[in-house]
């Protein structure tokens, strides 16, 4: 038999082939335009070619030291790598698409985070719950057709050999071991050439999945699924063990910030603040804010606060990133950027603030674990819902993501406000809302009900379609949304002495200034002063309630003196900690915003690269 063609000619490449097909097929989203892998044929052939050849090779490696029983070694090696194959392969190909065909995405991260966090108890109504028989009609029946095929297949070569009561091998197999060498050549030459051609179409893919597993941070990973083109893990395998190295970069990380936890420490906290609120939003272009000049009124609230002088918008202000996940590192620790050491070195703010005797109240519409999570969120969430972690740094959490995002201020009713009322007087509470803002996709985040513009309110010309109107609409509604929402909070508050910080994680492109054809976000394209102001450029502003503002004129003064200053919001917390007056040795001054010795002309390295000051 022609050499190369060995591996082809296996029941174990013709049942692996069909089971990665079938995989692909069963797990398309059902999305307009969703669709297999482009290359999944091709690359899949190439992926069992090799699996074969591999197992085969062991085999005869095995077989060596043997000298009278060479051949019953090898085939009883080859037959147990493949038996050891299936058994692994064929439950994990069951599962990917039972996670499917359940929770509308495959094996990721968080998958394997939760499953590694479940009792046996919890196992139990798992399996009771989601387990059951009509699970068969669909995508999982579908995929477990392959082992029971396979089985039968099995089943009756056996019973058809012992009927004849023939142990040769096929009639098509035995053909190939007479074939003439010059066939035989031939054939292993078309092989090898179709395997060149199989590697050459893999490559780009097998490369960018190396690329990404030889990370050294989960970060990192994350970064490079935000380029184009990235990694397709268009099987299970290829998901499971991303989801493996995900989990151990974390746990790296994990391991650094908890060791801080015990050892945080504060010399003292006069408590300057007593009610501290951050807002946090979510992918907000600086251009579509009324606030700054923006032509559409989607932001009235806001801008009638401003006009009271309770809300003072700040008008330099970039995020040191534009990844959520990369933002909230920066946000939720002390770390800023020029720091020694890393992020997860630092202490997370909200333990200092509990460590000061605050109550920490974090209300998030997207960081919660969920099985259809995303790496980006595993990535910016996976500290805020670590148990030690999380039960260092809140007293308060909310338990369940929303539609929209008023079911935070359902949360708030229903967890926080009810606290307040127990309290005695004197209680000092750091609320964080963590909102789903204009997150894309900008059409669902707006309640059709409450959504004012429409392809109409926008010009149009050649460089703005009426696709593209549609969606400049949905983000302005978003806006708009999201500043009834925001209003909402301050209505919670502005009787209280209390002092409100709004700062979104980063900016976003909606069809702005020479990207008239894009929005979302450049993560591969070079940081220029274009998009820098588009990506980076956020809108940030500090309320301060007519109690507040009456209590601590000083603030207020620093707060409209610091109006036009530089700022970038890796440095954040220590704004928060000078306001509650937290002295420790994590505050620094000299990041403070509001401190005499702020210093305004640190560079703010945007992705701890470029100056943005220096962009021309």
């Amino acid at each position: 038999m022609p050499l190369l063609i060995r591996p082809i000619a296996t029941r174990f490449f013709l049942f692996m082939f069909v089971l990665g097909m079938v995989s692909s097929i069963v797990t398309v989203p059902p999305y307009k335009d969703a669709r297999m892998y482009d290359n999944a044929v091709w690359e899949l052939l190439l992926d069992v070619y090799v699996a074969s050849a591999v197992i085969m090779l062991i085999g005869w490696v095995c077989s060596q030291p043997f000298r009278r029983a060479k051949e019953k070694v090898r085939r009883a090696v080859t037959l147990a790598l493949r038996a050891l194959t299936y058994a692994f392969m064929y439950p994990l190909y069951i599962i990917d698409t039972f996670c499917f065909a359940k929770f509308g995405c495959t094996l990721n991260p968080t998958m394997l985070l939760l499953t590694g966090e479940t009792t046996g108890n919890e196992a139990g109504e798992f399996f009771q719950s989601y387990v059951t028989p009509d699970i068969l009609w669909g995508p999982v029946g579908i995929i477990m057709l392959v082992p029971l095929l396979h089985v039968f297949c099995i089943i009756g070569q056996r019973r058809l050999k012992r009927k004849n009561n023939d142990s040769r091998l096929p009639g098509w197999r035995l053909s190939l071991l007479h074939l003439p060498t010059p066939v035989r050549v031939g054939i292993d030459v078309a092989v090898l050439a179709g395997l060149a051609c199989l590697t050459t179409l893999s490559w780009e893919n097998k490369s960018l999945y190396a690329y990404t597993m030889s990370r050294e941070t989960i970060g990192q990973v994350e970064h490079s699924l935000a380029y184009r083109p990235h990694t397709e893990m268009y099987q299970p395998p290829m998901r499971l063990a991303f989801s493996i190295r995900s989990n151990e970069l974390i746990g790296r990380q994990l391991v650094r910030l908890t060791d801080q936890v015990d050892k945080v420490t504060i010399d003292s906290c006069t408590v300057d603040s007593s009610e501290i609120v951050l807002i946090i939003g979510e992918s907000f272009n600086r251009r579509h804010a009324q606030l700054y000049g923006y032509d559409k009124a989607n932001m009235p609230n806001q801008v009638r606060l401003r006009k009271k002088g309770l809300l003072t918008p700040l008008q330099d202000v970039v995020s040191p990133w534009n990844l959520t996940s990369f933002v909230f590192k920066h946000l939720m620790t002390t770390y800023c950027v020029g720091d020694t050491a890393e992020w997860c070195d630092y202490p997370l703010f909200c333990e200092i603030f509990r460590k000061a005797g605050y109550e920490v109240r974090f209300l998030t519409n997207q960081f919660l674990p969920q099985a259809k999570e995303a790496v980006y969120d595993f990535s910016g969430g996976f500290f805020i819902n670590n148990e030690t972690l999380s039960e260092a740094q809140f007293d308060v959490r909310n338990d369940k993501l929303h539609v929209f995002d008023e079911g935070l201020l359902q949360d708030y009713d229903a967890q926080v406000a009810p606290r307040d009322e127990q309290q005695v007087s004197g209680s000092k509470h750091l609320t964080i809302f963590h909102l789903m803002g204009m997150h894309v996709n900008y059409r669902i985040r707006c309640p059709n009900s409450k959504k004012r513009w429409g392809a109409g309110d926008y010009p149009n010309d050649m460089d703005m379609p009426e696709k593209r109107r549609k969606i400049m609409g949905y983000y302005d509604n978003a806006v708009w949304y999201n500043d009834s929402v925001v209003n909402q909070i301050v209505e919670r508050f502005k009787d209280k002495e209390a002092v409100i910080v709004y700062v979104p994680d980063h900016g976003e492109e909606v069809f702005g200034p020479g990207a008239r054809h894009f929005f979302g976000r450049m993560h591969d394209a070079r940081i220029n002063k274009r998009l820098a102001d588009e990506e980076f450029l956020i809108p940030m502003w500090i309320y301060t309630t007519p109690r507040y503002a009456a209590k601590h004129p000083e603030t207020v003064a620093a707060i409209k003196a610091a109006r036009s200053k530089r700022y970038m919001t890796d440095a954040l917390s220590h704004l928060l900690m000078g306001l509650a007056q937290i002295h420790c040795k994590y505050y620094n001054p000299r990041y403070d915003l509001l401190s005499p010795s702020y210093d305004e002309h640190r560079p703010r390295l945007l992705k701890h690269q470029i100056d943005y000051d220096t962009l021309k």
